[in-house]
């Protein structure tokens, strides 16, 4: 069972994704065969698009850019840097 590139009658190339190398299948056994066989792809896809997104970066949080404002006085623009 070797990937044998197909030819199109237009000319262009491709490899199969499915090939039934055993058997003689009847177009309706195919359409099934094909279709359970998309049936389990899109399962899986969808499976995959379901997980959980990456835990997102406190360090690019855009409650960061949030600052409190800054208080006129002695000393305060050493405290500015830091939190209160």
């Amino acid at each position: 069972m070797t990937d044998e590139p197909v030819v199109e009658p237009t000319g262009a190339t491709h490899t199969p994704i499915l090939r039934v190398v055993k058997g003689d299948l009847t177009a309706e056994e195919l359409a099934a065969l094909v279709a359970v066989v998309a049936a389990r792809n899109a399962a899986a896809a969808n499976a995959a698009a379901r997980t959980e997104p990456a835990q997102r970066s406190e360090w690019g949080h855009p409650a960061r850019q949030v600052r409190a404002p800054h208080v006129v006085g002695p000393d305060q623009w050493r405290r500015s840097a830091f939190g209160r």
